[in-house]
């Protein structure tokens, strides 16, 4: 098998995990078309920690880390089993690049991982891991976590970041219905489309000063780190390559991007 790509996906609402909406059904389309990995390694938006963690559970559970949605949201289990090894694996990949890391045994899958992958290996029959981000510690960091871990897809291992091309929820609540993006969301996704096809890691990581209305685009930063991990597993001279788009809320722009190597342009 040739190197996989890395992937970042913009989650959206849990409710994406019980509805066939744009995003569900590119993911779909995605587990189809994708070679098969031997695992997948996600960075999801809704894991924190001080050091880069790895869950090492064998049997994660599925978490349900939100609240006011329907019931049977909260019914959906997602029984992928994990890969006690693809994270010590992943520690020692990290520890080798001068990266404190370590493994928490008990972590199971937040939404930020089960929901798109929910589509994309209906059997849950694809060994998951999770790794946590670490805010406080900036942007250079999580690109410099993803080149770490850029030789696990070269052994078949799918890295996947989830994370939001947007993410203002105050906007999205007020404006529940609005089919259209708001200007400043549009802006800052049109930014980041063109920053990525131009493979300008710097203007990434500086995206704060850089992009236009970014602290209205992303109030926080833990929705933007993903696609930087993302971005650094896939190498220098990566390509993106925009998957899918959309808007819920008019605030919240779904837009997902598969991340080439250099060394690979087709998938």
């Amino acid at each position: 098998m040739s190197r996989l790509p890395a992937l970042f996906l913009s989650h959206g609402s849990p409710m994406n995990g019980i509805e066939v909406t744009p995003s569900s059904r590119a993911w779909a389309n995605l587990g189809r078309e994708l070679p098969r990995p031997r695992a997948v390694l996600v960075a999801s938006a809704h894991w924190e920690s001080e050091v880069p963690t790895l869950s090492g559970n064998a049997k994660p559970e599925t978490i349900h880390d939100f609240g006011g949605f329907p019931d049977a949201l909260f019914q959906i289990r997602y029984p992928a089993p994990g890969a006690p090894e693809l994270a010590a694996q992943a520690v020692e990949l990290l520890k080798a690049a001068g990266i404190a890391a370590g493994v928490n045994g008990c972590r199971g899958l937040d939404h930020g991982a089960w929901v798109p992958l929910k589509w994309m290996y209906a059997d849950a029959d694809v060994p998951v891991v999770q790794i946590s981000l670490q805010p406080e510690r900036g942007t250079a960091h999580h690109v410099e976590l993803g080149r770490a871990l850029a030789p696990l897809a070269e052994n078949d291992v799918l890295i996947v970041g989830s994370g939001h091309a947007t993410h203002n929820l105050r906007d999205w609540m007020t404006n529940p219905r609005r089919p259209q993006p708001l200007r400043y969301a549009q802006e800052f996704a049109d930014w980041l489309h063109e920053r990525l096809a131009a493979g300008d890691t710097d203007a990434l990581i500086a995206y704060r000063e850089r992009a236009p209305e970014a602290r209205r685009a992303h109030p926080t930063d833990e929705h933007f780190l993903p696609l930087l991990v993302a971005w650094g597993a896939a190498g220098e001279g990566a390509r993106a390559e925009r998957m899918s788009t959309g808007i819920d809320g008019g605030a919240l722009v779904n837009d997902s991007y598969k991340f080439l190597a250099a060394s690979t342009r087709a998938h």
